[in-house]
């Protein structure tokens, strides 16, 4: 295992924190028994309580939700154990419109309005979906929203039956660029083996790197709900510190999970492997780009000063490119300049360039971005 050399993260400092909230959580019920109930309603609005807190210190906050499946199932009254394919997007369908009206019952009381968006892995995957994904989720967080994620059980196949919500917060933590992702669940951090079977499992309160060593100490999920063992967590983990987001493992059960954190709950810390907005400078920086964009003088200068590329200062277009595909971006003479993921395809590009933003709805008959490549998805 890799040593430990730098202090434990603290939630006080998280600028953007993303939190993972299990099914086992939110649904009534003993271990193993949690596969369907009632929504735990005090539970969450204890967890609303912790969330105005960050909130109230400027933290931008997103909750990344189980349990629709859990909560639907119950109101359909299906049975116990593994559900058909077909069931299960059923369960989620009926049960993620009472998730949401739960959040949003338990947040509105602290002024904080909510929004659900459902994703799956796929959408973090493909560049544009990605683009699209990432624009929304800081659009709302720029409004003071607090997103409500969850998978998107109801069209969702694969996913229902191997994935889990550990990993799509990792994605979605790297998205946003957080800079901390906390997963409450049903056990209070990494074990070197399972602390249920054997009575001498040693409990890491820090761990800077996810070796071979650390992920052959996962086992496997011990709630009768949670599809997200230990190895769903170290997964996760291994996204998110490569993304440069530190990440945190804590029980969730009790009430005010979040503060109990901050006053020192038992927990184990995952560190980041880098800066977040530095990690995704790289990974654009390694693309290949597909097309490129020249630039007047002027545009040259403002990008210097760290300003995204608007369509006015574009004076060629090369290439064949999709929206999110990387681009060059050159200089009057040709000169690299830098690289980002384009918001427009290369015909929209050669028929916005050198206009206004305010032109793009005309020239393309619907309204469109201000930027041509936003300064966040750009490497100079």
């Amino acid at each position: 295992m890799a040593a430990v050399t730098a202090a434990r993260p603290q939630l006080a400092q998280a600028r953007r924190l993303v939190i993972k909230i299990g099914s086992a959580l939110l649904v009534e019920g003993k271990p193993g028994e949690r596969e369907a109930g009632p929504l735990r309603a005090a539970w969450l609005r204890a967890l609303a309580e912790d969330v105005a807190m960050l909130r109230a210190r400027g933290t931008d906050v997103i909750l990344v939700s189980s349990g629709s499946i859990a909560l639907g199932r119950a109101v359909l009254g299906l049975p116990a154990g593994a559900l058909p394919l077909e069931q299960s997007q059923a369960a989620a369908a009926v049960g993620q419109i009472r998730l949401a009206r739960a959040y949003e019952e338990a947040l509105a009381p602290h002024g904080i309005t909510t929004a659900q968006v459902l994703m799956t892995l796929e959408d973090t995957d493909s560049r544009r979906r990605y683009l699209n994904a990432r624009a929304t989720l800081e659009t709302l967080l720029g409004l003071g929203v607090v997103p409500i994620v969850n998978e998107n059980d109801t069209v969702a196949t694969d996913e229902i039956r191997f994935g889990d919500n550990d990993r799509l917060a990792a994605q979605i933590a790297v998205t946003v660029g957080a800079d901390q992702l906390v997963l409450l669940s049903d056990v209070d951090g990494l074990y070197s083996a399972n602390p249920q079977t054997d009575p001498h499992a040693r409990h890491f309160d820090l761990i800077d790197e996810i070796t071979p060593e650390i992920e052959a100490m996962a086992g496997d999920p011990v709630s009768g709900v949670s599809k997200g063992g230990m190895k769903t967590k170290l997964f996760a983990g291994k996204t998110a510190t490569a993304g440069g987001c530190a990440m945190a493992i804590t029980a969730g059960m009790g009430m005010r999970p979040l503060q109990a954190l901050e006053a020192g709950a038992p927990c184990t810390w995952f560190l980041p492997q880098g800066d977040p907005h530095a990690a995704r400078k790289r990974w654009i920086a390694a693309m290949k780009p597909r097309g490129a964009l020249v630039v007047d003088a002027g545009a040259a200068r403002a990008l210097a000063q760290g300003k995204s590329l608007l369509p006015a200062g574009v004076t060629a277009v090369t290439g064949a490119f999709g929206r999110g595909d990387p681009v060059e971006i050159q200089g009057p003479d040709g000169a690299v300049l830098g690289k980002g993921l384009t918001r427009y395809t290369a015909p929209e590009a050669r028929a916005i360039k050198g206009h206004r933003s305010g032109e793009i709805e005309a020239l393309l008959g619907y309204p469109g971005r201000a930027a041509l490549v936003h300064r966040d998805d750009m490497v100079v």
